[in-house]
């Protein structure tokens, strides 16, 4: 891995159920669109690699890394809280504390759907920044937008404001069913390197 691909990678960390899917996918396509590039263990498909060894690898890849909570509650089925998310990020954390050369310039952005909710359940990250996209497409793009802006080290770099993102991203929807025909594709059946892709070239045939 370059030095410039650990630049510009980043780690997302969030839920990958049903539920979250239009977040997850509004995410995406924000880092991408802010000329980053989004990572996570949706990409490798190896039964043979442990899934820990999959998150350790690739936040190793990333100087950036998105990490959302809001789904850190009790699940409805077994009765027992979700902790996946916050593992990562404390995985993350280690890899910035603990880890040598570039891995200590990591640098993230935590989100939850409440902003001070996090102290409920996860008092050792008090003082952290956390930012509240409250479940919604729009403030979540804007966070990650103004968040990578304020990360990147080239300050006269401009990255279009995060309304103009969204505005792109509901563009991007309405053409992704046509996208996908054309491509022989199914949109309800698209896996992670599938939208990634769909949304590079989307990008490409519509710079800024």
């Amino acid at each position: 891995m370059s030095s410039s691909d650990y630049e510009q990678n980043v780690f997302v960390n969030c839920p990958f159920d049903s539920d979250y899917a239009a977040l997850f996918d509004a995410i995406i396509f924000a880092v991408h669109d802010c000329g980053f590039k989004a990572r996570c263990t949706l990409e490798v498909d190896d039964s043979a690699q442990v899934r820990i060894d999959k998150i350790f690898d690739i936040i190793e890849e990333c100087k950036f890394g998105i990490h959302d909570i809001s789904r850190t509650e009790i699940d409805p089925t077994s009765g027992l809280p979700r902790f996946n998310m916050p593992l990562e990020l404390g995985i993350f954390l280690g890899a910035r504390r603990f880890g040598q050369s570039k891995q200590r310039e990591k640098i993230c952005l935590i989100l939850d759907k409440e902003r001070y909710r996090y102290q409920q359940y996860c008092s050792d990250i008090s003082g952290q920044d956390i930012r509240s996209h409250g479940g919604d497409i729009r403030g979540a793009i804007i966070a990650v937008r103004d968040w990578l802006r304020n990360a990147t080290t080239e300050k006269d770099v401009i990255i279009p404001a995060g309304s103009r993102i969204f505005d792109r991203y509901k563009l991007f929807l309405s053409e992704l069913p046509q996208l996908c025909t054309s491509l022989n594709l199914d949109q309800e059946e698209l896996i992670y390197n599938d939208y990634t892709t769909l949304v590079v070239g989307w990008l490409r045939a519509n710079p800024w």
